[in-house]
């Protein structure tokens, strides 16, 4: 591994792609320690302290992982790449139901640059809407328990917050599109994993203060639990891993063509389904959906909603099996909407290709489908599972949320899955110029 990555910048294209993709993470990293103006910072992180210590996170705590932590600080990248990734979702899941965008998609290249442009107009819209409500929450002192966090309240505040934060959407954006033209890796995905990164120095601060290992009196977790800590974080990495990778080959056999004195077909391939399709998706849609009635309940003074909203704050059973199920079901909901059995079906019967022992056509979809939906139960699991294994984690080793995050849930998720992509990408660069790269083994191989 070292060697690769010695060897990575003795190729000039790839040095300088690393140093740029560098670069670019630090500008997003200074943005996230500019405050935004007007605002008392020092009294914002105080209630979101407190948020913490009670609730264990709410709607607003989504935007602060993805943002690195600068929505508790209100700096000028608060909302962070939120907006983009909902614009994102949102026109992927119109692309599936609408025709007009159905067509577009289907143009190669020009489609693809103008479904990027609706998602970019899409994230201006959503950052306006979101900067201004924000705006509106910031106002008021009673929701911040008698904290007094704007100076100065009034529409002159109220339009900077929605210039300035959605102005930082816009930036981070550009820096993801700079970073996937002119760096490495997914530039959007590599933003958000630098985000999450960022907490790792708090949360292994908080770990030293919880061993205290020249404090023995104030040791609040034995020397023993650590360890079993780094073996499941190992294992965790390792599982995440195999399921990210993890695939069914479905073999598909060409039929042989002869057109002119040419000679077409012949050859076998196989598809690949992966068995995680929906991946952090299904986790980002869950805790939307599970989150909300516990942000709600801080504007509706309605004594049996505050019971619902507190049946469903991270700890308890309620929320635990709502979680699982609700991620469970957008992974299934997801999987439906990018993959459609019946087009793949077409496509394969239109070029001659046929799945050995499967006629071509609607048996062939309906095999797909089968495969598709047994598969998918496997990944919608696991998922579940690394979503809720740091509420065990917390309960099990009394350890705070923020450590016990980096066990599971969204942040591994996106972590690992980007840093695998990255690293594939780097190591294409380095066997083109025959070097050795970061695997040697090969793939993952999926059953046939």
């Amino acid at each position: 591994m070292f060697s690769a990555l010695i060897n990575s910048f003795k190729i000039p294209d790839l040095k300088r792609r690393l140093i740029i993709t560098a670069m670019l993470l630090v500008v997003y990293r200074v943005g996230c320690y500019i405050p935004t103006p007007g605002i008392d910072g020092a009294a914002l992180a105080d209630f979101f302290g407190r948020v913490a210590k009670t609730q264990g996170g709410a709607i607003f705590g989504i935007i602060n992982m993805f943002s690195g932590g600068a929505m508790e600080k209100l700096t000028i990248f608060a909302l962070g790449i939120m907006p983009y990734i909902s614009a994102s979702i949102i026109l992927q899941l119109l692309t599936a139901v609408v025709p007009a965008l159905e067509k577009i998609s289907k143009e190669g290249k020009a489609g693809y640059e103008k479904i990027n442009q609706y998602t970019r107009y899409g994230t201006v819209a959503l950052a306006i809407v979101q900067s201004f409500f924000i705006a509106l929450w910031l106002e008021n002192p009673a929701r911040f328990q008698g904290l007094r966090i704007v100076m100065h309240p009034g529409w002159g505040f109220r339009m900077l917050t929605v210039l300035t934060l959605t102005t930082g959407t816009i930036f981070i954006m550009w820096l993801g599109e700079q970073i996937q033209e002119r760096g490495i890796g997914n530039g959007i995905s590599l933003v958000i994993s630098a985000g999450i990164i960022s907490r790792i120095p708090s949360a292994l601060k908080q770990l030293y203060d919880l061993v205290s290992p020249f404090a023995p009196s104030h040791r609040q977790i034995q020397l023993l639990t650590l360890v079993v800590m780094s073996a499941l974080l190992v294992g965790v990495v390792f599982a995440v891993i195999m399921i990210t990778q993890a695939m069914r080959k479905i073999p598909v056999q060409y039929a042989r063509r002869v057109v002119g004195q040419k000679v077409y077909g012949g050859q076998s391939t196989y598809i690949p389904l992966k068995v995680d399709t929906a991946g952090v998706i299904a986790i980002i849609f869950a805790q939307s959906i599970i989150l909300f009635p516990a942000t709600l309940a801080s504007f509706i003074p309605n004594e049996g909603f505050q019971r619902l909203a507190q049946g469903l704050i991270r700890g308890h059973l309620l929320y635990t099996a709502v979680y699982a199920l609700l991620i469970m079901f957008f992974c299934y909901f997801y999987t439906a909407i990018v993959f459609n059995p019946t087009d793949l079906s077409d496509n394969m019967k239109k070029y001659g290709g046929f799945i050995p022992g499967i006629r071509p056509g609607a048996a062939t979809a309906e095999f797909l489908d089968y495969v598709m939906t047994r598969i998918t139960l496997a990944g919608a699991t696991f998922i579940a599972f690394i979503a809720i294994f740091p509420d065990f984690l917390m309960a099990w080793l009394k350890v705070p949320y923020l450590v016990a995050s980096f066990f599971g849930g969204t942040g591994i998720l996106i972590t690992v899955g980007v840093m695998l992509d990255t690293l594939k990408q780097i190591e294409s660069h380095l066997l083109t110029h025959h070097y050795d790269g970061f695997i040697k083994s090969g793939q993952i191989k999926g059953r046939r």
